[in-house]
């Protein structure tokens, strides 16, 4: 069994301002709501968590940090799943890693009234956007979300199929935290492949203290 004290230990080095967060949450008026994650497991008898993978953005990211920075978190979250990372792009690598990530402004209802997920200044600064919101309550308040970051995952085989792909998504106040780019990458990652493979279709909403509790 792998141990996760790895990752852990690499998210609270990443976002070590975050170790003070929830007491000065309250305070600072800033929200970090949980991480939503939805997988799908492909039907293929392929093992996972081995061999040897690469990683491809399909989409242009113009934020070479944000890019820099979820290419390094989900990296670290294969190799710790069992998966030999093969970062130069070699054609030799049996299996690819395709990366998708977003930031994308959360428009409220009205002003009083609960906060919506959905796209209100187009897709974000990180890259290409896939869709928002499959059912988190982000209420409301003066410490509501403001954005919504999202990183995808589709883990493909030699014959282009599809393996493993998922979601995870989390609404943040633009003070949160969480809200920094490399701090996001690693709990986006993190919640990704926590207890990964998962079940097909499932849906899981993750708390960020759990992760850092593991």
């Amino acid at each position: 069994m792998i141990s996760a004290t790895p990752r852990i230990d690499r998210i609270i080095r990443a976002t070590i301002i975050t170790l003070t967060a929830g007491t000065l949450a309250a305070c600072a008026g800033t929200y970090t709501g949980p991480v939503e994650v939805t997988r799908f497991v492909g039907q293929q008898q392929v093992p996972l968590g081995q061999g040897t993978i690469t990683l491809d953005f399909p989409d242009e990211v113009e934020n070479q940090t944000a890019r820099n920075a979820f290419a390094a978190a989900v990296a670290d979250e294969l190799s710790d799943l069992g998966y030999e990372v093969v970062l130069d792009g070699s054609s030799q690598a049996v299996y690819l890693a395709s990366i998708r990530t977003s930031r994308n402004t959360l428009a409220a209802a009205s002003s009083n009234g609960p906060v919506s997920v959905g796209v209100g200044g187009g897709t974000g600064s990180y890259g290409s956007g896939v869709g928002v919101g499959l059912g988190i309550n982000l209420g409301g308040g003066n410490r509501a979300p403001n954005v919504l970051s999202e990183l995808s995952v589709r883990i493909t085989g030699p014959d282009g199929a599809s393996l493993w792909e998922g979601r995870a998504q989390q609404p943040t106040s633009i003070k949160s935290p969480y809200s920094d780019v490399d701090a996001s990458a690693r709990i986006l990652a993190a919640a990704l492949f926590n207890d990964f493979p998962g079940g097909n279709g499932e849906t899981v909403t993750v708390d960020v203290d759990d992760l850092r509790e593991q």
